[in-house]
Formats: C-alpha cells, sequence, structure tokens
C-alpha cells in the first residue's frame, strides 16, 4: 500500500535544501529543481518526496 504524498511549503524546502529563495525559483524557472503545486490563490507548496528525491541527486552527483 502506498503512503499518501505530503506537500510541503517552500520555508520546509528552504530549510532542507540550503537555499535561497531567489536561487529556488530562479532554478525552477531552468528546471533544475522540481516545480511547485498550486495550493490556492497565493499559496504554493512542494511535493514532498520531489524534493528529497532532488536532494538524492544532487548527492549522488557529488558522490560520483
Amino acid at each position: 500500500m502506498k503512503l499518501p504524498r505530503k506537500i510541503i511549503r517552500r520555508a520546509e524546502v528552504l530549510k532542507r535544501t540550503g537555499k535561497a529563495n531567489s536561487t529556488l525559483y530562479e532554478q525552477i524557472q531552468k528546471g533544475l529543481f522540481p516545480k511547485p503545486v498550486k495550493l490556492g490563490p497565493r499559496a504554493v507548496g512542494w511535493v514532498e518526496d520531489e524534493v528529497d528525491e532532488h536532494i538524492e541527486r544532487l548527492i549522488a552527483a557529488r558522490d560520483t
């Protein structure tokens, strides 16, 4: 049974990645970071699994 996916907000994404807000959105524009999910008129979040996978790819790239 697959567990439900979780949406995390920008503050948590920034905390987990160590990125600055401007860097986060720059990387999204360049296709280097997962796109956010629209939660409302002025709210977005990110799929937690996608953020975790991004972090894992960075670590794997470092180790190769």
